[in-house]
Protein backbone atom coordinates (compact mmCIF):
# COMPACT_ATOMS: atom_id res chain seq x y z
CA UNK A 1 0.00 0.00 0.00
CA UNK A 2 3.02 2.57 0.79
CA UNK A 3 4.34 2.14 -2.63
CA UNK A 4 0.87 3.26 -4.67
CA UNK A 5 0.71 6.20 -2.83
CA UNK A 6 4.09 6.54 -3.29
CA UNK A 7 3.61 6.15 -7.20
CA UNK A 8 0.58 8.61 -6.95
CA UNK A 9 2.42 11.40 -5.38
CA UNK A 10 5.46 11.11 -7.74
CA UNK A 11 2.56 11.24 -10.67
CA UNK A 12 0.92 14.44 -8.85
CA UNK A 13 4.88 15.85 -8.70
CA UNK A 14 5.36 14.99 -12.33
CA UNK A 15 2.03 16.20 -13.36
CA UNK A 16 2.49 19.86 -11.40
CA UNK A 17 6.11 20.02 -13.13
CA UNK A 18 4.74 20.28 -16.46
CA UNK A 19 1.30 22.21 -15.15
CA UNK A 20 -0.01 23.99 -17.98
CA UNK A 21 -0.77 27.17 -15.54
CA UNK A 22 3.29 27.00 -14.46
CA UNK A 23 4.33 27.41 -17.89
CA UNK A 24 1.57 30.00 -19.03
CA UNK A 25 1.78 32.16 -15.79
CA UNK A 26 4.66 32.01 -14.13
CA UNK A 27 7.11 31.55 -17.08
CA UNK A 28 7.68 34.10 -20.07
CA UNK A 29 5.12 33.89 -23.12
CA UNK A 30 7.93 32.70 -25.22
CA UNK A 31 8.35 29.01 -23.36
CA UNK A 32 4.96 28.56 -23.42
CA UNK A 33 4.87 29.56 -27.23
CA UNK A 34 7.84 27.22 -28.07
CA UNK A 35 6.03 23.82 -25.80
CA UNK A 36 3.20 24.32 -27.93
CA UNK A 37 5.13 25.02 -31.16
CA UNK A 38 7.31 21.75 -30.31
CA UNK A 39 4.44 19.35 -29.60
CA UNK A 40 3.10 20.26 -32.92
CA UNK A 41 -0.04 21.96 -31.27
CA UNK A 42 -3.08 23.22 -33.77
CA UNK A 43 -3.74 26.20 -31.08
CA UNK A 44 -2.47 29.95 -32.52
CA UNK A 45 -3.06 31.16 -29.50
CA UNK A 46 -4.13 30.83 -25.41
CA UNK A 47 -6.18 33.00 -23.98
CA UNK A 48 -4.54 34.01 -20.51
CA UNK A 49 -7.95 33.56 -18.24
CA UNK A 50 -7.29 29.97 -17.68
CA UNK A 51 -4.11 29.74 -19.62
CA UNK A 52 -3.21 26.26 -17.81
CA UNK A 53 -6.40 24.14 -18.89
CA UNK A 54 -6.07 25.43 -22.27
CA UNK A 55 -2.51 25.11 -22.65
CA UNK A 56 -2.91 21.19 -21.53
CA UNK A 57 -5.63 20.79 -24.10
CA UNK A 58 -3.69 22.41 -26.98
CA UNK A 59 -0.69 20.26 -25.93
CA UNK A 60 -3.22 17.18 -26.16
CA UNK A 61 -4.44 18.44 -29.49
CA UNK A 62 -0.79 18.47 -30.94
CA UNK A 63 0.10 15.89 -33.86
CA UNK A 64 2.08 12.61 -32.59
CA UNK A 65 5.87 13.03 -33.18
CA UNK A 66 6.63 9.85 -35.17
CA UNK A 67 9.69 8.78 -33.02
CA UNK A 68 7.50 8.34 -30.15
CA UNK A 69 4.72 6.42 -29.06
CA UNK A 70 2.39 5.70 -26.19
CA UNK A 71 4.55 2.38 -25.14
CA UNK A 72 7.30 4.51 -24.35
CA UNK A 73 5.74 6.99 -22.05
CA UNK A 74 6.43 6.15 -18.60
CA UNK A 75 3.41 8.06 -17.09
CA UNK A 76 0.95 5.22 -18.20
CA UNK A 77 -1.04 3.14 -15.61
CA UNK A 78 -0.40 -0.55 -15.72
CA UNK A 79 -3.65 -0.92 -18.22
CA UNK A 80 -1.91 1.29 -20.62
CA UNK A 81 -3.78 4.34 -20.04
CA UNK A 82 -2.38 8.03 -19.41
CA UNK A 83 -5.98 9.46 -18.16
CA UNK A 84 -5.43 9.50 -14.44
CA UNK A 85 -2.36 11.50 -15.30
CA UNK A 86 -4.04 14.06 -17.56
CA UNK A 87 -7.43 14.20 -14.66
CA UNK A 88 -4.39 15.02 -12.48
CA UNK A 89 -3.08 17.88 -14.43
CA UNK A 90 -5.97 19.14 -15.58
CA UNK A 91 -7.89 19.29 -11.92
CA UNK A 92 -4.02 20.56 -11.12
CA UNK A 93 -4.06 22.96 -13.88
CA UNK A 94 -8.03 24.51 -13.05
CA UNK A 95 -6.95 25.28 -9.29
CA UNK A 96 -4.12 27.30 -9.84
CA UNK A 97 -6.03 28.69 -12.81
CA UNK A 98 -8.66 29.96 -10.50
CA UNK A 99 -5.95 30.99 -7.64
CA UNK A 100 -4.25 33.34 -10.22
CA UNK A 101 -7.69 34.81 -12.07
CA UNK A 102 -7.26 38.44 -10.86
CA UNK A 103 -4.04 38.49 -12.21
CA UNK A 104 -4.65 36.62 -15.47
CA UNK A 105 -7.49 38.66 -15.58
CA UNK A 106 -5.63 41.56 -16.10
CA UNK A 107 -3.02 40.55 -18.47
CA UNK A 108 -5.41 39.60 -20.91
CA UNK A 109 -6.22 42.83 -20.50
CA UNK A 110 -2.94 44.79 -20.65
CA UNK A 111 -1.25 41.96 -22.94
CA UNK A 112 -3.91 39.95 -24.99
CA UNK A 113 -3.58 36.21 -25.25
CA UNK A 114 -0.33 34.12 -25.62
CA UNK A 115 0.64 33.89 -29.59
CA UNK A 116 1.97 30.41 -30.90
CA UNK A 117 4.60 31.27 -33.45
CA UNK A 118 4.77 28.85 -35.85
Amino acid sequence: MRIASTVWWIAICLALAGCGTINTVFRPDAVASQNLKDSRSHCENVPRIYSGVIYGFCTLNGEPRPEKSLKDQSVLDSAGNAFPVIAIEAVASGVLDTLVLPYTIYRQSKDGSIEIYR
